[in-house]
């Protein structure tokens, strides 16, 4: 889609999929490094191998939040349509692995008018 979907175009409950991307170990490690994430789960092998659950490199959170917005942005869902980000709420329900798969499901949870006439607010709800 080359342009975004706009105010009047959004229904509520219509869900839109992102493609899949793998998260690498190059995009653990840079990540980390570029923000500064130093800690021994997401830099240390040997500690990760001794003392992680996961036994492989973990994303960070933020990470995976990150490269879910870009999935939404490669879709073109909202370009051009936006002013700002309001806020959101993050729960993280699984770990990301270093060779793992995501993938975003965007649903349109909520949709309302606002006191400018030229402008409205959706509420998305992201599931990775």
């Amino acid at each position: 889609m080359k342009d975004g979907i706009d105010f009047e175009g959004h229904t509520v409950g219509a869900v839109y999929r992102t493609l899949g991307r793998t998260v690498s170990e190059t995009d653990i490690v840079t990540f980390v490094n570029l923000c500064g994430f130093n800690e021994p789960l997401f830099m240390d092998m040997e500690f990760v191998k001794r003392e992680s659950v996961f036994g492989r490199r973990a994303a960070p959170g933020a990470l995976t939040f990150a490269l879910s917005e870009g999935l939404i942005m490669q879709t073109g869902l909202i370009h051009g349509t936006g002013m700002a980000f309001l806020g959101g709420e993050i729960r993280l329900l699984a770990p990301v692995l270093e060779g793992d798969t995501i993938r975003v499901e965007v649903e349109v949870s909520d949709k309302r008018e606002t006191r400018k006439a030229d402008r409205g607010i959706i509420t998305y709800t992201h599931r990775v």
